[in-house]
């Protein structure tokens, strides 16, 4: 950039004193000063749109990078997914080429753990585990009460006057 110092400045200034006169200088000043701070704005608004644009470039290898390492880590955690299950399914195999059945007979001399099913029970027909003699010495509800019916269980006896 142009340096200026300040020798070179009081020149500029007195020769545009000469040439401009002192009524228009400071008119012109002015204009010069509102254009020359359009300018640093400006300047400053590119700069940072170039710095924006060079951190977007960052975040996108970044991301770049990022999808790398995950596409690696699933590829090596499916591999040892399909091992396992091919290992598993090998020694299944075996099992049931050595055995007779796989629907809970004896495999290999070993008793297989039949398919769980749910028992299909209604929980609203189960009965409670404590008993009612607890139930009953400890006071707790079993039956749903009206408020009149409350109200005139707990009413006070009346006093005979």
């Amino acid at each position: 950039m142009v340096d200026f110092g300040f020798d070179k400045l009081m020149l500029i200034g007195a020769v545009a004193l000469v040439v401009l006169g002192p009524e228009r200088l400071p008119r012109v000043a002015r204009t010069v000063g509102t254009l020359l701070g359009k300018a640093q704005r400006y300047v400053a608004d590119v700069k940072a749109e170039v710095n924006r644009s060079i951190e977007l470039e960052e975040l996108q290898k970044m991301k770049g990078q990022f999808e790398t390492a995950v596409s690696d880590v699933q590829a090596s955690v499916q591999e040892q997914v399909d091992s396992a299950n091919q290992a598993l399914q090998s020694t299944w195999s075996d099992l049931s080429v050595d055995g007779t059945s796989s629907e809970g007979g004896l495999i290999g001399g070993h008793s297989v753990v039949p398919v769980y099913a749910h028992p299909k029970k209604n929980w609203r027909l189960k009965r409670g585990a404590t008993p009612l003699w607890y139930k009953q010495r400890l006071g707790v509800k079993r039956h749903a009460q009206s408020g009149a019916a409350r109200v005139a269980r707990f009413r006070p006896p009346r006093r005979a006057s």
